[in-house]
């Protein structure tokens, strides 16, 4: 059954064409064998028996009345009312026996019929004329030669069956591949929409259409789409509120903390009321990167260099390569979230970074190696969860928030691509982003 599978069509309406196109096949060579083994056969026994009879006819005449002017007569009778010519050839043998070729099956349906009828040698010739068969006869001292028409032994209707049968076929195949393109057209436009949507593209001008079933499920995924756009912009609404609220008791808390003096439990204090408000910060930066931006073709090789220049900038050894210019359609400031969160997250950690930009067939990978101590293969799912952080310590300085990565993913998956975490082929930690065109 696997084995099946492959040579299946994979798309619906390959599959619905298949259907459709099967039973009609089937039907017809049902039909054709009925055809071939009923009609063929009983026709085309009945009319060799005819011809063989008429054949037989003449010569049992011909024995009978022996003057040449009772044969002429007999000869001149076949012709003009049974549409056989014949002649006689008198001191004449029948020559040796040939390959017999042509006329199909139908030869040895003629073959039987004249050996019930006749009691002498014969042979049938059907490649001397065209559309003509030609039957000789030994008799005892010549040997009589009757010419006859190809259709005396074939049903012209076979072509007109066969014609009809193929024709009707084509039209209906015609007709059920208009139907089914029409059928299939806005399931392709809901796949694009719902792709589209998880790309994090507008797409405008979507509406239900089609067959009800496909209708329900366009409907859906508008609804859908409706609730997902509700609930991310209320997550982020409320982010942002939290964040604003916590944010006056917090200035207080530094106020006090500024005023009270300089000993070593006041500078403990005041750490964590830092650590407390780079974590605000940080859900301000989760909130932002599920907002409604807009996407536009970009160059994102262009997006790269602009990001490593900023890498750059802060003191970084950054090389970047790319394999050649790649269009892509983005949210251009969230991927550059992205990418910025990823090349800051190597710098920490290590210091000379490579950054590079190939194509994958219908996508495009970005690698960020970095030569820094790497992470361990059970904690690469870990560190993209939120405030998950590898450093145990509370410095901030070495260790974030611990929102860097989650963002990065967040931004990429919503983009429908990913990101995994790999050794680099020199040592350090590989952050591979895979996006699709």
């Amino acid at each position: 059954m696997a084995r099946l599978k492959r040579f299946l069509p994979r798309t619906l309406f390959g599959r619905a064409l298949m259907i459709i196109v099967t039973p009609l096949v089937l039907l017809q060579l049902v039909a054709a064998y009925i055809f071939f083994e009923r009609h063929w056969d009983t026709v085309g026994r009945h009319m060799a028996q005819a011809l063989a009879g008429d054949v037989a006819t003449m010569i049992g005449l011909i024995q009978a009345f022996p003057e040449e002017s009772d044969q002429a007569y007999i000869l001149w009778t076949a012709n003009v009312y049974q549409g056989l010519e014949s002649r006689i050839e008198p001191g004449a043998t029948l020559p040796a026996a040939r390959p017999e070729s042509g006329f199909g099956f139908l030869r040895p349906v003629l073959t039987r019929a004249l050996e019930a009828q006749l009691a002498h040698p014969f042979r049938i010739d059907t490649d001397s004329l065209p559309k003509h068969l030609i039957i000789s006869v030994q008799l005892d001292d010549r040997v009589l030669h009757v010419t006859a028409s190809q259709k005396r032994v074939f049903s012209s209707t076979t072509y007109i069956f066969i014609m009809w049968m193929v024709g009707a076929s084509i039209v209906l195949l015609a007709i059920a591949i208009f139907f089914l393109r029409n059928q299939v057209r806005p399931i392709r436009r809901l796949a694009r929409a719902a792709e589209g949507f998880g790309k994090g593209l507008e797409v405008p001008g979507f509406k239900p259409e089609g067959a009800t079933e496909v209708r329900q499920a366009a409907a859906a995924f508008l609804q859908m789409r409706e609730r997902i756009r509700r609930q991310i912009a209320q997550r982020t609404e409320l982010l942002a509120g939290v964040s604003h609220d916590l944010r006056t008791p917090l200035t207080r808390m530094k106020l006090q903390l500024a005023m009270a003096g300089d000993d070593a439990q006041i500078a403990s204090l005041q750490a964590d009321v830092a650590e407390m408000e780079k974590m605000i910060d940080g859900y301000l930066a989760f909130a932002r990167g599920e907002e409604s931006e807009l996407a536009a073709p970009i160059d994102l090789g262009n997006l790269l260099a602009e990001v490593v220049a900023d890498g750059r900038r802060k003191g970084g050894d950054i090389t970047l390569a790319c394999d050649g210019p790649v269009e892509i359609s983005v949210r251009p400031q969230a991927l550059r979230r992205c990418f910025t969160n990823l090349v800051d997250n190597a710098l920490r950690h290590g210091e000379r970074l490579a950054v590079t930009l190939s194509r994958d067939g219908d996508a495009v990978e970005i690698a960020i190696d970095d030569d820094g101590p790497g992470i361990p293969e059970a904690e690469r799912e870990e560190v993209f969860k939120a405030f998950y952080r590898l450093d145990a310590s509370r410095n901030l300085e070495t260790g974030g928030v611990g929102l860097g990565l989650t963002i990065a993913r967040d931004v990429a998956r919503s983009h429908g691509g990913d990101i995994v975490l790999e050794d680099a082929p020199a040592g350090g930690l590989r952050a591979l982003v895979r996006l699709p065109v």
